[in-house]
């Protein structure tokens, strides 16, 4: 671990030039790659500059990575290819003292390679093969301390089947749902229909099974309208949920903020959607104008803050998000989102955001924890995570290898 990280982990204040380097990933070949963009350097525009310096480190949808000039200015965004000219594209290494350096790709010869370092990782991806446990994979094997969800809570959280397995396995009311692959689908798409009629019934909710955003969402009410909710969530996905769908419904949103330790709940939220599906437009857009700087991301949505609930409502949504939270491993910040159904006032549990849009900022704000405060504890957890897996045993030394021998010489009879 560095000098620098090694001091803040301690609690110690950073000295000058000892600033902690804060990788800050974002972008991947995901469906919320632009949403992902905003989340990023919207965070890099609150994060403390006393105490951290932060690296860029953009992924494109081909999974090139690049940083330096410009990586660091949202309006670069709106021409990607000329950004890419300007930036440098790098590949990660471990390099001395714990850090990891970014080196510069191709390597030009005689000259030093090293473009930048980092001390810890601050993912700020969303979807598919980036919030899923791969991005947090690789930093796994680099040994970078990373802030968020591990691999583990972090592909969890991404199937919404497995996840909502466990809650269930756990006491946490979910939705019962039916879980149904395209092969099926195109093997035998009627026999499909008919077992969702007979177990579900309309009206259903169709999603791909780990994309977020509210990407291929769609409800059905009958059975034409089933036959396109699927074909629409078997673009994104080769495996859909198919659950009730509840008609008087009201959503609640909640964020988490720890380990699987200790974890508090943030305030609760009431989206207001324009149709009957909160929509990507709903979530990103909302017919708001563009505003400065990086744009307003999930701060953009219409809510309602606190939410129009019971404060039995709200402590009850309360502990259920901080139960699953542990329940499910998370770390750093999450978002948990909740439906109630009206008619009867029964809260479920929907789906977990292990990085969630704009890093739910805006939930803590009424708690009196500002957005640098928020991403201060979020790199304070990760670095508390990352000294207690240095005292878990992973390898250990073996002399195991010594009498091994794998047989060369060849049998009589064989042909080489």
């Amino acid at each position: 671990m560095t000098g620098a990280l090694n001091s803040y982990s301690h609690g110690k204040q950073s000295k000058i030039g000892m600033k902690i380097r804060v990788g800050l990933f974002f972008g991947g070949n995901s469906v919320e790659h632009e949403i992902s963009i905003i989340t990023a350097l919207q965070a890099a525009e609150y994060i403390d500059r006393e105490k951290y310096e932060v690296v860029p480190i953009y992924i494109t949808k081909d999974n090139r990575f690049y940083t330096g000039e410009g990586t660091n200015r949202i309006e670069n965004y709106k021409n990607i290819p000329e950004l890419l000219k300007k930036a440098t594209q790098v590949l990660l290494a471990k390099g001395q003292r714990g850090a990891v350096d970014l080196i510069r790709y191709p390597r030009k010869s005689f000259k030093n390679n090293v473009v930048s370092s980092i001390d810890i990782a601050l993912p700020a991806v969303h979807g598919t093969n980036c919030e899923d446990g791969t991005l947090q994979g690789m930093l796994t094997l680099l040994d970078l301390p990373y802030a968020g969800c591990d691999v583990y809570a972090s592909a969890l959280g991404m199937d919404k089947y497995a996840m909502k397995a466990v809650l269930a396995y756990n006491d946490i009311p979910v939705l019962k749902g039916v879980l149904c692959s395209s092969f099926e689908y195109d093997k035998n798409g009627g026999e499909l229909l008919d077992r969702l009629e007979n177990e579900i019934g309309y009206p259903l909710i169709v999603k791909p099974f780990n994309l977020g955003s509210s990407i291929g969402i769609s409800k059905a009410r009958d059975r034409a309208g089933l036959k396109k909710a699927l074909e629409n969530a078997f673009t994104y996905a080769e495996t859909a949920l198919c659950e009730h769908a509840i008609m008087n419904l009201k959503e609640i949103n909640c964020a988490v903020l720890g380990d699987r330790n200790e974890a508090q709940a943030s305030e609760c939220e009431q989206p207001c959607n324009s149709d009957d599906i909160l929509s990507y437009e709903d979530k990103y857009i909302g017919g708001s104008k563009p505003s400065k700087g990086t744009g307003k991301g999930m701060a953009s949505l219409k809510r309602k803050i606190p939410a129009q609930i019971t404060e039995e409502e709200r402590d009850r949504i309360r502990t259920l998000a901080v139960k699953a939270f542990r329940c499910l491993g998370c770390s750093g910040v999450a978002r948990i989102d909740f439906m109630m159904d009206m008619d009867d006032r029964k809260i479920y549990l929907n789906e977990i955001n292990t990085i969630p849009g704009s890093l739910s900022f805006y939930l803590w704000e009424p708690l009196g924890i500002g957005y640098r405060e928020l991403l201060d504890r979020i790199l304070t957890i990760a670095v508390k995570r990352y000294n207690k897996s240095q005292k878990v045993v992973h390898s250990f030394a073996s002399n195991v290898l010594s009498g091994v021998s794998m047989g060369t010489k060849r049998e009589k009879g064989s042909k080489g």
